[in-house]
């Protein structure tokens, strides 16, 4: 299994819907980033992805994007692949 770096706030419903979804694709270890919490880790995400939104998913050296790209990954069926380094 690839690892899954995730970067999310506490409050935020878009990263607890990201985070659910792998759980039930079988992700056991998140390496979560709280930038709520870490406030220079977010100025660190927006430089890698150009984002300032969360979540922000990493699978492998793969950015994903957000919830809603990580949704449509998994509907496409690219997903379970991408976790399993099968792509």
């Amino acid at each position: 299994m690839q690892t899954v770096k995730i970067y999310t706030t506490g409050s935020c419903p878009y990263c607890i819907q990201a985070k659910q979804l792998l759980k039930e694709r079988g992700v056991t270890e998140l390496n979560e980033i709280r930038v709520d919490m870490l406030p220079g880790e977010r100025q660190k995400m927006t430089s890698i992805t150009g984002r300032r939104t969360v979540p922000q998913i990493f699978i492998g050296s793969t950015h994903v994007g957000g919830c809603d790209d990580l949704m449509a990954l998994d509907e496409r069926g690219g997903l379970e692949p991408l976790l399993s380094g099968r792509t």
